[in-house]
């Protein structure tokens, strides 16, 4: 062999040596399914397991309706072997490329399909479906029973294993049900009002007879912007209904929902909770479990 030839090869070899450990890194023979937003990511870790590579697309503290992903993830997207989203219009920055991975075959879970929808009552977003189901523990029942029929079809899997983490994690969310049930006991009838910086509680409502006041933002998703009048029938509901506290998000700036305490002619706290996305480790809400019980503690705590 000459030593033209020598070098050529030796150039073959070096690009297939790199090309074989970028796919190694990025391909470890588990089937891949990427997950839109972190709450949902937690859950289908919890029902998986090990039995496939998770990669979730939203941020720990993002906002579920304007975070956007890279083209890389985009593309890995296109190549997974199952795409797991909210649904109801919650994904705003990322529809396009679900659209995309759909149009181009990957098979797709749509939680929102899995569950009984509520439509938003009142505000900008009145009559189009609230997809915030994950605030009712009894919702969230169905779609872990949507994902496990789901991932238990990806070819590779263990199905028998990921039946059981499936059972073992309904348990889970079954007790989470009938803790949050014995939380909000302790509130009387009459404070069950909830005031938040956007409509996101309609489905926990619904489960646990709240009545939600309003919100300081009337639209289904944050960003939408109040009006001068929208900020005073709020105020007009609170002096009403004389509710001691209102919630803001903690990954939202509470500026608008302080200076709605402050207009109110009553003593209202301003509480933080975790409506819409986990938190990094040590940040008070690593998983959706957590999550719910924080903020049941919370509005148990400011209501009661």
């Amino acid at each position: 062999m000459s030593a033209l030839r020598r070098g050529v090869a030796l150039v073959v070899l070096a690009v297939g040596a790199l090309t074989g450990a970028g796919c190694a890194a990025d391909d470890d023979g588990r089937p891949l399914v990427v997950v839109s937003t972190n709450i949902l990511g937690d859950v289908v870790e919890q029902v998986v397991g090990d039995e496939a590579e998770v990669v979730v697309l939203m941020r720990p503290n993002a906002d579920p309706h304007s975070f956007e992903i890279s083209a890389r993830e985009a593309g890995r997207m296109q190549g997974a072997d199952l795409v797991v989203s909210n649904g109801l219009g919650l994904e705003e920055g990322l529809q396009q490329h679900l659209d995309a991975a759909a149009d181009e075959g990957v098979p797709t879970f749509v939680a929102g399909e899995v569950i009984e929808v509520l439509d938003y009552a009142e505000g900008d977003a009145a009559g189009t479906p609230d997809p915030h189901f994950w605030t009712d523990p009894a919702r969230m029942v169905d779609v872990v029973e949507g994902l496990e029929a789901a991932l238990v079809e990806l070819d590779g899997v263990d199905a028998d294993a990921v039946r059981a983490q499936a059972e073992a994690y309904l348990g889970r969310v079954r007790e989470l049900d009938a803790e949050l049930t014995r939380t909000f006991e302790a509130i009387p009838a009459e404070r069950r009002a909830l005031v938040t910086n956007h409509h996101v509680f309609g489905y926990l409502a619904q489960r646990y007879d709240f009545e939600v006041v309003g919100a300081v933002i009337p639209g289904g998703t944050t960003l939408a912007a109040p009006s001068a009048s929208d900020l005073a029938d709020l105020v007009t509901a609170i002096e009403t209904t004389g509710v001691g506290a209102v919630f803001a998000e903690s990954s939202s700036p509470d500026r608008l929902v302080r200076a709605l305490a402050e207009e109110a002619d009553v003593e209202v706290d301003v509480l933080p909770l975790f409506t819409e996305s986990l938190t990094e480790p040590g940040g008070g809400a690593e998983d959706y479990l957590t999550l719910m019980r924080v903020n049941a503690e919370r509005i148990a705590a400011g209501l009661a």
